[in-house]
């Protein structure tokens, strides 16, 4: 495998959505590929009533148990999720589709997120919401309020499920300013990485002086921007290294690295390691 490879919803949905309800750990049938180590151009949502599964997201086991909460950004390599007895829902949602005030709670954290566990009136709220809108998302696609109709159910789970992360975290809805840039700052980081080292650079791009998105990162991480970058160019070199053949030099120069020994030096710096190690030490 060369690259990481990206499942798109588009081909398996038109309507943005695609829901399904596991049963006593019986998960939907997916050919070998989907099994792999990925990357998806959506979100992805999972709500368990029971039983427990767990998966690999960023070299970080994620457990999840009986009455969690949890989602999968775009942007994060994961597996299939591995299950036991597992009775709950599994969303994949377009980006597009989610409320800007939603994401604002979703993609709020840089480092990843948790599950979150919901209280009964919760669970039971989400597990309602999601059989109606199992039920309507089976019916005839013809209907002209089709669409609409999911969507809108679709717009209310992600509202319950904006506010219990919000309330998990202390954030408040409204979204401070340095709430707001640090998401921007995510967001243009992920979307920049290759071409954008700079600190000085993000802070041009999001209209604001280095200092006060520096100021705006440490008030709500407790680090700097530089911090970020670099663990932003980490996490996607060790994503490279695990799950593609590419060659460090290779990797280097698809990080915008013309040097791949300064690259490799940034490596060392900050995980303790020489990327080869890395490679051979999480392959064995």
């Amino acid at each position: 495998m060369k690259g990481i490879p990206v499942h798109a919803l588009k081909d398996k949905s038109s309507i943005g959505l695609e829901l399904k309800r596991f049963e006593n750990g019986d998960l939907p049938r997916e050919d070998q590929k989907a099994l792999e180590a990925h990357r998806d151009d959506h979100y992805i949502f999972f709500v368990l009533k029971s039983g427990s599964g767990s998966l690999l997201i960023d070299f970080n086991r994620v457990c999840i148990k009986a009455s969690n909460l949890y989602y999968v950004l775009p942007t994060q390599v994961h597996n299939r999720i591995q299950n036991k007895e597992v009775d709950g829902w599994f969303l994949a949602i377009d980006t597009a589709l989610i409320p800007p005030e939603c994401r604002n709670v979703f993609e709020s954290n840089l480092l990843l997120q948790q599950p979150y566990l919901m209280s009964e009136i919760q669970l039971n709220q989400c597990h309602n919401l999601l059989a109606l809108l199992y039920e309507k998302y089976n019916e005839d696609s013809s209907d002209p309020f089709y669409v609409p109709v999911v969507h809108a159910l679709l717009r209310s789970f992600l509202a319950i499920a904006a506010g219990c992360y919000s309330g998990y975290s202390g954030m408040d809805l409204k979204v401070s300013r340095p709430a707001q840039l640090t998401r921007q700052f995510k967001n243009l980081l992920v979307a920049e990485l290759r071409c954008v080292k700079s600190p000085a650079e993000y802070a041009a791009k999001l209209n604001v002086s280095e200092s006060y998105l520096n100021e705006s990162l440490k008030k709500m991480t407790g680090f700097p921007v530089s911090y970020w970058i670099h663990q932003e160019i980490i996490m996607e070199a060790k994503r490279l290294l695990y799950y593609s053949h590419l060659t460090v030099k290779e990797i280097a120069h698809a990080l915008g690295y013309n040097d791949h020994s300064y690259f490799s030096r940034i490596f060392r710096k900050v995980t303790g390691i020489s990327a080869i190690a890395f490679r051979e030490q999480y392959r064995k």
